[in-house]
């Protein structure tokens, strides 16, 4: 299953529907904020700046991994590593334009039952979320 990469305006709260619509259908969502300023325990800092290909802290019901890398990221190298089974990505960023080619825009739509996946210049797409979870099993969810 192909993993399509959505850029979203919202945190993750106003995509609670689809997260659980997803999950009862048996996909998976990831969530990607490429602009997050995040400060790693000192030790995995220390450990990554050593050589270790990763360094791992695990919590009560969470992880944290640190990967060391040069250069900037590659979205498509970011999705195959860490979202890899999901069928949608959700990526927050407010530098889209300096990263490329954006990817299209999801967005609850105003009537609240409906989304819209916005391409390039074209118009919105609608969808209900049992449309929207079905077209993330499709290679091109987005085309008719």
């Amino acid at each position: 299953m192909k993993t399509h990469v959505v850029r979203v305006e919202s945190g993750p709260g106003g995509f609670a529907p689809l997260f659980v619509a997803t999950r009862e259908a048996g996909l998976r969502i990831g969530w990607l904020e490429l602009d997050a300023v995040v400060a790693p325990p000192v030790s995995l800092g220390t450990a990554a700046a050593h050589g270790a290909l990763r360094a791992v802290a695990l919590a009560e019901g969470s992880s944290l991994s640190l990967k060391p890398r040069r250069g900037g990221a590659v979205m498509k190298d970011l999705v195959r590593e860490h979202f890899s089974g999901c069928a949608l990505v959700l990526a927050q960023s407010s530098a889209w334009g300096l990263r490329g080619e954006e990817p299209p825009l999801l967005q609850a739509a105003a009537d609240g039952e409906t989304w819209e996946v916005v391409v390039a210049q074209n118009p919105p797409l609608r969808m209900t979320t049992a449309e929207l979870v079905a077209a993330l099993r499709r290679p091109r969810p987005w085309t008719s």
